[in-house]
């Protein structure tokens, strides 16, 4: 008679009964809603955006609610509606990315870092530790402005700073978990480590991995519009960062510049968070006995 690999730990409940926790935090639904429209803005933003973003006019400072232009024009009589539309395709793009980039390193660094412990764990979290010291708008500031601004250098820039708070989470849980009963009988049937750390262990690990990595969205997009706030931006895109770096010099003429791709950053980096709110809520089983 064979041996058998004890049962994983599972969540109760699957995806009807996360999704019904999920919409008992009303403001991570609001979230999830403000989520899902910018996503559809930045998927068609070729259909929505009434003008090129780039176009140049002569009318230029139009106010809002100008024929033609909602959200008025800049200097260069661009049209503000059309870059807000455009931009938020560049930051769902750059958060995205950003955060499936440090989710990756830090899964790897965490789980491998918590499975083996010893001095692996200790060179990793030190290693860790020197991310986390570093400051990171500094750090992305510099490297920015000596490799390019270029949307995959921004990607990777933001990503390879954001990981360290994943990895110490993905170590915790490690930890807690490699001793458990079905990772000791995993063991005992002759499975490898990559295979218990990936198919075993990883798996029921995630849920807080997800509700970090939404947060990581919103500070990624915050981040590159903080870059391109002062100018270390894609220069090949409209972007939300760009516009305000734009409108830097034309405030008192012309508040629509600044005021309104500020507000779809605000509108953007809020949906995220409660989003990661009402995802930590829904998958925190300490959070729901108590509810």
């Amino acid at each position: 008679m064979g041996l058998s690999v004890p049962a994983a730990p599972t969540a109760v409940g699957g995806v009807r009964g996360f999704w019904r926790q999920f919409r008992r935090h009303r403001l991570g639904v609001a979230g999830l809603a403000a989520v899902v429209l910018l996503g559809l803005v930045a998927v068609f933003a070729p259909l929505l955006a009434p003008y090129d973003p780039f176009s140049t006019s002569r009318n230029a400072f139009a106010p809002p609610g100008s024929p033609g232009h909602i959200l008025g024009t800049d200097h260069l009589g661009r049209d503000v509606l059309s870059g807000v539309i455009w931009g938020a395709r560049v930051s769902l793009i750059v958060g995205l990315a950003a955060a499936f980039t440090a989710t990756v390193i830090g899964i790897a660094i965490g789980a491998v870092s918590g499975y083996f412990g010893g001095w692996v764990d200790e060179l990793l979290m030190r290693i860790t530790e020197l991310f986390q010291i570093i400051p990171r708008f500094v750090l992305a500031l510099i490297v920015v402005a000596f490799f390019g601004s270029g949307l995959t250098n921004l990607i990777l820039v933001i990503g390879i700073l954001s990981w360290p708070q994943t990895a110490r989470l993905v170590r915790s849980q490690f930890l807690r978990h490699r001793s458990l009963p079905y990772v000791d009988g995993a063991r005992v049937v002759g499975m490898r480590a990559p295979r218990i750390i990936f198919s075993e262990i990883l798996p029921n690990v995630m849920a807080p991995v997800i509700v970090v990595a939404s947060l990581d969205i919103a500070q990624a997009i915050l981040l590159e519009a903080s870059l391109g706030f002062f100018g270390l931006g894609d220069p090949n895109l409209r972007s939300w960062g760009g516009m305000l770096n734009t409108a830097q010099g034309f405030v008192q003429r012309a508040w629509w510049m600044s005021v309104f791709p500020g507000i779809a950053i605000s509108l953007a980096v809020l949906g995220f968070n409660l989003v990661g709110d009402g995802l930590n809520e829904a998958t925190d089983p300490r959070l729901r006995e108590g509810s």
